[in-house]
């Protein structure tokens, strides 16, 4: 996927038996996701035109242009939605998008490489920072917070995290 694009929403699948789908945003105002279009497929090889409709359970109920039956809306279901980079909204200076971060370089704050990001997760509490460590096993988590990670360089592509005694080791 080209870094000009931006993962906004996934297809999750069916809604009712008339083309509609179930639609997951991903975006920081849910219901701007329409606003980014079109919108595309991971690949870049397909173009989707989209409608939000009602609000339902952990998402929308949406249109997208073409589909109109139900095994056609239930075919999409697991496509990730892209937006072109240039029609999401500028973000404050200490925001970033989760694409951005993932496969910095992780240092402390004396310079010694901790690890590379390997994903970005939130379970509802704050945002989390996996890192894959050199030469370890399996990640370890670090919370993405102004205290713990106090600088985050795009340009230099590079993070300084300051993280708790004991956390990595």
């Amino acid at each position: 996927m080209s870094k000009s694009r931006i993962c906004v929403g996934a297809i999750a699948g069916a809604y009712g038996v008339r083309g509609e789908v179930r639609l997951k945003s991903f975006c920081a105002d849910p219901g701007a996701i329409a606003e980014y279009g079109p919108l595309w497929s991971e690949d870049g090889a397909r173009q989707f035109s989209v409608t939000l409709g009602a609000p339902v359970a952990q998402g929308f109920a949406a249109r997208i242009g073409g589909v109109i039956t139900r095994e056609q809306a239930d075919a999409l279901r697991g496509v990730r939605l892209f937006a072109e980079r240039e029609n999401l909204p500028a973000l404050p200076d200490d925001e970033y998008y989760h694409a951005d971060l993932i496969g910095l370089d992780v240092f402390d704050t004396g310079g010694v490489c901790l690890g590379r990001v390997k994903a970005v997760l939130n379970h509802g509490a704050s945002d989390l920072l996996e890192l894959v460590l050199p030469g370890r096993k399996g990640a370890v988590l670090l919370p993405f917070t102004q205290a713990i990670v106090p600088t985050v360089d795009l340009a230099s592509r590079r993070i300084v995290a300051d993280p708790p005694e004991g956390l990595i080791e």
